[in-house]
């Protein structure tokens, strides 16, 4: 009879640089925390100069807009949401501290999404590593057409998205 095997290393084992698994995530959990405080102050210090920055630039000042007005209506509990939205993730700290969002609760809402977006990932993303590892244990040619299958869906959903932002690029660019 089969049974499914553990997809997650032993929490307590040696698992990177003889550390153990538990407490790598910690150290994941505490590196994030200090990135998105890291970015918080960069936006501060720039404060406007956001807009004329390489960062600011390649977002564009539309978008840097959009992220404003959800700062500006949800404050610190957006700090909180942007860890589940991808490409805010990045982006809405920055703005957070450009606009001068409240410290303290800055600092409670990235602490909290710290707290329960990384868990999910570092156990998520090595559940499926892990996963991965042990049918190509068992069956290397299953192990190759899953990564395939993987590669070709993530083929296709960027030719998707580049074609429908060219086609919006070039409805908008016809007259009207």
């Amino acid at each position: 009879m089969w049974r499914p095997s553990l997809a997650v290393p032993a929490p307590t084992e040696p698992f990177w640089l003889g550390l153990p698994y538990w407490l790598v995530g910690v150290v994941l959990i505490i590196a994030l925390f200090g990135a998105f405080q890291v970015y918080y102050w960069v936006g501060r210090r720039l404060g406007e100069r956001l807009y004329d920055s390489r960062i600011g630039v390649k977002l564009g000042r539309e978008r840097i807009g959009k992220v404003e007005a959800i700062v500006q209506r949800w404050g610190a509990l957006a700090v909180y949401g942007c860890f589940w939205v991808p490409m805010l993730r990045h982006t809405l700290p920055w703005v957070a501290g450009a606009l001068r969002v409240s410290y303290p609760w800055y600092v409670v809402a990235s602490a909290l999404g710290c707290l329960t977006w990384a868990p999910m990932w570092w156990f998520g993303l090595t559940a499926l590593v892990w996963g991965w590892l042990q049918l190509a244990a068992q069956s290397p040619v299953a192990a190759g057409a899953v990564a395939v299958l993987v590669v070709a869906g993530a083929a296709v959903l960027v030719t998707r998205r580049r074609r429908r932002r060219a086609a919006g690029a070039e409805a908008e660019a016809l007259p009207r």
